[in-house]
């Protein structure tokens, strides 16, 4: 797809819309996903959701999912999904014969039920308590020594998503500011990845001015409900746009550094972002124009910068616990998944000069 509209050319591309239905069940979310169980016509659920007190993703699923016929309650989740953790779900499910997958969580928890659904077949139901979009995408991801694979297929699509924003309350500001801002990484790479479209153009804009507009409300009034539904709501545009488009620059870096380094996920598209958006964004005008408009800026990097100031966004990789010899060794394995068609050719020293810029914290180059 070369054409965008107002081009010169005629407008020709493909587009493909994935198959899922979604649910906006503010404070009903129990009931609106026992109707999805009893739709699939689900008697032995396998119910997945975090431990840690931290998001009480567990207490928050045994609330929404305890009406359900639940074989297993499954609480072993990790960042990235490591293939060990992802075998022992597997296991899990197998040894309780389940018949489908409840996920109730964030990124992580979600990527641990398409890891079940990706050898066995098992339908998901998706309930999200953060911002990651996961949920709405046909992408899954594994961990191994150090490296993070990723792919795409039909069978880890989730059949059904319920959003419920009052479930997203667990999580602290600043943690819903970083998944925020790997909602608007979604938007970003759809402008430019390797299937972009102008429907995926026009999801990611609306996407990013929903974002702009909920996530600083969700830091100012963390109880409040109405920055958060504005929040969901973009988060799961953003990710419809990524789904379609292909992964970019940006998540081929994320990855790379996730799994290399086993830093927290969303924290790490935070700090990478207005640096990809920086290196691409002259080569990309349309692009730079649309991001900047939905931000309500004249630029896409001042809209950006604006919003992660009002959020206090994380802002060097080393914060997070990356190395700085990390920077170098990245490098080659960054530079192996640059997409073939990223607005401008990315070189060794231009991913080097990216990521220490990214380490240190400094303004984006």
């Amino acid at each position: 797809m070369t054409t965008t509209p107002g081009s010169d050319e005629r407008m020709r591309f493909e587009h493909r819309t994935l198959p899922q239905r979604v649910r906006f069940a503010p404070g009903d979310a129990a009931a609106a996903l026992a109707e999805e169980i009893t739709a699939l016509g689900a008697s032995r659920v396998m119910a997945i959701a975090a431990k840690g007190e931290a998001k009480g993703e567990a207490q928050v699923a045994r609330r929404v999912a305890g009406g359900l016929p639940v074989a297993h309650w499954h609480h072993e989740t990790a960042m990235h999904v490591p293939l060990p953790v992802a075998e022992r779900a597997r296991a899990a499910a197998r040894e309780h014969r389940a018949d489908a997958l409840v996920c109730v969580g964030g990124g992580s928890t979600t990527g641990l039920a398409k890891a079940v659904a990706l050898t066995t077949g098992l339908p998901i139901v998706a309930v999200p308590t953060t911002y990651a979009g996961s949920e709405a995408t046909d992408v899954w991801g594994l961990a191994e020594n150090g490296r993070k694979t990723t792919g795409a297929d039909d069978r880890v699509l989730p059949r059904a998503i319920v959003y419920d924003a009052s479930l997203t309350l667990t999580l602290p500001a600043d943690l819903s500011a970083a998944s925020g801002l790997n909602a608007v990484a979604h938007c970003v790479d759809a402008m430019w990845g390797p299937r972009a479209d102008p429907i995926d153009r026009a999801l990611a804009g609306e996407a990013i001015r929903a974002l702009r507009i909920g996530l600083p409300q969700v830091v100012a009034d963390p109880a409040g409900l109405p920055g958060r539904e504005h929040t969901l709501y973009g988060a799961y545009l953003a990710a419809v746009a990524f789904a379609s488009a292909g992964s970019g620059l940006h998540h081929k870096v994320c990855h790379v550094l996730g799994g290399m380094f086993d830093l927290p996920h969303a924290q790490t598209h935070a700090v990478v972002l207005p640096h990809v958006l920086a290196f691409n964004a002259p080569a990309a005008p349309d692009a730079e124009a649309r991001i900047a408009a939905a931000f309500g800026d004249d630029t896409a990097i001042a809209g950006l910068d604006r919003l992660r100031a009002r959020l206090h966004a994380p802002r060097a990789l080393r914060d997070l616990g990356m190395p700085e010899d990390g920077i170098a060794a990245a490098v080659p394995a960054v530079l192996a998944a640059v997409p073939a068609n990223n607005p401008r050719p990315v070189t060794a020293d231009d991913l080097t000069a990216l990521l220490r810029a990214a380490w240190e914290g400094t303004e984006p180059r």
